[in-house]
């Protein structure tokens, strides 16, 4: 079962370092795989992508064709139900609506020398969105990629989603469309980061990489930064709960179990300040996971990764939340916005008992493509800065550079570079 620590225990912190440093380190596990895959791709472009494809996915691209054209984006909508394509479109506009919120503003002002400056944002030219396959399809991720990447105004986005199990699930597909994704490919794994980053002689290379997947793509990833830049490197899925004795247990234990079941060494931790209320949400635990669909994966994440920490009180919680650092951060308390001040170390934080994450997940609007491994201590979630970036311009007139020239003059002899000095003195000299 889940490991269990308590407070009052002496070796307390000792034990939940050690709870800290449990994590898979798969991606190092998979990096040299990753780069021989890599190296094929930029070798031999296509070929190389249909053999990797067939050897690693069992998917013959010279018969289904490596892009998915609009026909068969088409048919695919025609497959699902009303309901669900409505549920689509629902996610997609409040996705839409909550990144046009982020949209930054250029700036520009005259300090008091007269020079200029100022800022202006712009978007990326292209983009590569990775769709995750593996043991569950996620049309959620399309829109959560795609949707700040078309707000942040890239010209060109495209789509890359392995084909398992016979197709590819039809969601995604139509998700694309709402999207308005231009260009969908059928490859995934480190051979599609790859193709991405490099091209191929049928995919255009892009300039930049964003979307979770599996230990395979997140070291490919890693090895391709540079030559594109990516978004982040994601490890597995994670959830923190915070709750406090007024929730139903079954409902905590569902939201354990949400995390639980992307995989194998997603993690869930229960923060609460009840030994009774642990036990409530253990057994609780155990009597879902009698009937879940994905019984097989959560308990293995559960019994592995899983983990329930009980305070004293839940002031201390803060500090451990912050020491975890998780990607999603569920604060079940009578008074959420309290306790989230004290807080800063979160991917996204769910606010009381009616705020389960999965609803992050789908239909809230914040961006569900968040820092795992602690990495929210320095990063953020997936935004339409992502996709953008800032060119600062400076303009000086005669005035402003007699004002400040001189000093850079100065600056620059300092530093031993007269060049520097030189290409500023000689302007100032027939100032004079």
């Amino acid at each position: 079962m889940a490991s269990k620590i308590n407070s009052s225990n002496p070796n307390f912190y000792e034990l939940f370092e050690k709870l800290l440093a449990r994590r898979a380190t798969r991606v190092e596990d998979a990096t040299k795989v990753s780069a021989d895959i890599i190296e094929k791709v930029r070798k031999s472009g296509d070929e190389a992508l249909i053999k990797l494809t067939k050897e690693l996915d069992g998917l013959d691209l010279i018969s289904t064709g490596l892009i998915i054209d609009s026909d068969e984006i088409d048919e695919a909508i025609n497959r699902i139900t009303t309901d669900q394509y409505d549920a689509l479109k629902f996610a997609a506009d409040r996705i839409t609506a909550f990144h046009l919120k982020q949209m930054p503003d250029n700036f520009e002002y005259l300090d008091e020398t007269e020079v200029k400056m100022g800022m202006r944002w712009s978007s990326v030219d292209s983009v590569g969105l990775y769709v995750p396959g593996g043991t569950a399809s996620y049309p959620s991720s399309v829109l959560m990629n795609a949707i700040p990447a078309k707000v942040a105004g890239v010209p060109r986005r495209v789509i890359a989603v392995p084909q398992t199990r016979g197709s590819i699930n039809p969601l995604v597909l139509a998700a694309a469309k709402l999207a308005d994704v231009q260009e969908v490919y059928r490859v995934g794994g480190a051979q599609a980061i790859a193709a991405l980053a490099y091209g191929t002689e049928t995919i255009s290379p892009v300039d930049k990489i964003v979307g979770p997947g599996n230990a395979f793509v997140a070291a490919a990833k890693k090895l391709v930064y540079g030559v594109v830049g990516i978004d982040s490197i994601a490890g597995p899925s994670e959830v923190l709960i915070v709750a406090d004795t007024l929730n139903d247990p079954k409902w905590i234990a569902y939201d354990l179990l949400a995390q639980a079941e992307h995989d194998e060494v997603a993690r869930s931790i229960l923060i609460t300040d009840s030994e009774k209320f642990a036990t409530e949400v253990i057994n609780a635990v155990e009597e879902t996971l009698t009937s879940l669909q994905r019984s097989e994966i959560a308990r293995a994440s559960w019994e592995k990764q899983g983990a329930i920490i009980v305070l004293s009180s839940l002031a201390e919680a803060p500090e451990l939340v912050d020491r975890i650092a998780p990607e999603h951060l569920e604060l079940a308390v009578e008074k959420p916005d309290e306790l989230m001040k004290l807080i800063k170390h979160a991917g996204a934080i769910f606010l009381g008992r009616y705020t389960p994450e999965a609803i992050g997940d789908y239909v809230a609007g914040p961006n569900h493509v968040l820092p795992t491994d602690r990495a929210a201590r320095f990063s953020s979630g997936l935004s339409v800065f992502d996709f953008m970036k800032r060119s600062t311009f400076v303009e000086c007139n005669v005035r402003s550079l007699k004002k400040i020239g001189p000093s850079a003059v100065t600056l620059a002899e300092a530093e031993g570079l007269p060049a520097h000095a030189e290409s500023i003195r000689v302007r100032l000299s027939t100032l004079k």
